[in-house]
């Protein structure tokens, strides 16, 4: 009995050394860095690190382009209010009736002459 009990523990213990040593193959080729698992982490860990930096230059250039973007609206805001400020101080002035050099300036004049024309005609028909 002894025997066969010592058969059994020397098969087990044969077994588990051929089962570690399968284990031990299967783990080597997964970590293994040119083809296996091992690899594939490190591409991923490097692409990681290209992205981290890609990052850092988007994120520095939206930085930058938002300023000049600000720069640029704070420049045009100030423009408007000069160029309304203008056109309120060109109100205040009345526009020589000889004087037009703007083809607009020309038709309102012409509008004005003919309105009044029609005004004088017919005033004098009534």
């Amino acid at each position: 009995m002894n025997l066969i009990a010592d058969l059994l523990l020397i098969a087990g213990a044969i077994g588990a050394a051929f089962y570690c040593f399968v284990l031990s193959r299967r783990l080597t080729r997964f970590t293994n860095l040119e083809g296996g698992m091992g690899g594939a982490v490190a591409v991923l860990s490097v692409q990681v690190d290209e992205m981290t930096k890609a990052l850092e230059t988007a994120q520095k250039t939206s930085r930058d382009s938002a300023e000049s973007l600000r720069e640029l609206t704070e420049r045009a805001e100030a423009a408007a209010s000069r160029i309304e400020l203008v056109l309120a101080s060109m109100h205040d002035f009345e526009e020589p009736e000889g004087n037009s050099h703007s083809p607009r300036s020309n038709r309102g004049a012409v509008r004005r002459n003919r309105r009044a024309r029609l005004e004088s005609e017919n005033g004098a028909l009534e």
